[in-house]
């Protein structure tokens, strides 16, 4: 049985990559530091699991990170450690030059240090569209001009930058991944979706940033986590590979659809507005991905459409409402950055 390990696997896309690794027979080795994103909540039911494993760990405990390597001797490294919420990143930049860069030069160093004792490994680097920057035409490809806008967005292309170079320098047999947005279970409800989802089942309008126009490709959790195996199968060390939907709408058209599903499925407590909210700092317009790499080399492609992804995500959050009373009301409601 392989052996797999998932950094971020308390996570939303961790979380839900776990689930799939732990179907295809893999033995998962969960590293976490429980940090405010970080959720327990689906994972009790894997406690007793004999191939799934928890480790609370910083990824900036090298010598702890090293010692999980070495002991387990995993074939794969999905990274997926990261802060990720851009408002965050507006309010406290520093928490994101911590958990995404020099965490990732810390678990870099672990795996060249493992490297020396063990070849058969490789890294998945998890990252997103975000580095690309605004583009008001056209689709971003794997090399594309890096332009990212917020803190978190810089944090994320310097991360990817670092694992590039260790490839380069150092050898590492590593692959990186830019991912559109992603919805669906499990997702912290300081996100868009999520947080319209919250204020649908507790009877509260709708924020929208600015106008609502703003847009967004997005991609369901499970599509992206079947591309990341596929490349952990598939992918050439130093690559680069975008993971897109090819769905792009605006958040004000996601918003009324959820909106109206909701309707439709009888979950509104009561009659709603959407209502709009000062913007975002530099909040960037358009992001777009160009796919053809993996599509053409890695022969994945996307089998879910927006509508049935958000039922699917609607149905989620109904029947576990308990998952919301995992997180701090306040890093639900309040308006950060």
């Amino acid at each position: 049985m392989s052996k797999i390990v998932v950094t971020g696997g308390l996570g939303f896309i961790g979380s839900n990559l776990i689930e799939l690794l732990l179907e295809k027979n893999f033995y998962v080795i969960n590293i976490d530091n429980c940090g405010y994103a970080s959720s327990s909540y689906n994972f009790n039911q894997y406690n007793k699991i004999k191939n799934y494993k928890f480790i609370k760990v910083d990824l900036n405990n090298k010598s702890k990170v090293f010692k999980i390597l070495k002991t387990h001797k995993p074939k794969g490294i999905f990274h997926l450690a990261a802060s990720t919420h851009v408002d965050r990143s507006i309010e406290n930049p520093i928490d994101f030059i911590n958990n995404n860069i020099l965490a990732t030069y810390n678990l870099l160093e672990s795996i060249r240090e493992y490297s020396k004792i063990n070849k058969k490994y490789k890294l998945i680097h998890v990252s997103t569209d975000e580095i690309y920057g605004d583009l008001v035409k056209g689709k971003a490809s794997e090399i594309s001009y890096i332009n990212p806008s917020s803190p978190y967005a810089a944090s994320k292309a310097s991360s990817n930058h670092l694992v590039t170079s260790y490839v380069r320098t150092f050898k590492l047999n590593a692959v990186v991944t830019n991912s559109s947005n992603n919805y669906g279970p499990r997702q912290h409800p300081e996100k868009l979706i999520p947080k319209l989802i919250y204020n649908i089942l507790h009877g509260k309008n709708l924020p929208i940033y600015g106008s609502g126009n703003n847009i967004r490709e997005w991609i369901y959790v499970k599509d992206h986590c079947n591309a990341l195996l596929k490349i952990f199968k598939k992918g050439k060390k130093g690559q680069i590979y975008n993971i897109g939907s090819g769905k792009l709408v605006s958040n004000l058209y996601l918003c009324k659809k959820i909106l109206n599903l909701s309707r439709k499925k009888k979950i509104l407590k009561k009659d709603i507005k959407i209502i709009h909210v000062k913007d975002r700092a530099g909040h960037d317009f358009r992001y777009s991905l160009n796919s053809l790499k993996l599509k053409t080399k890695i022969k994945w492609k996307n089998k879910t459409n927006l509508t049935n992804g958000l039922i699917k995500t609607l149905d989620w959050y109904f029947k576990n409402q308990n998952f919301f009373k995992e997180f701090k009301k306040s890093d639900i409601t309040r308006r950060i950055g």
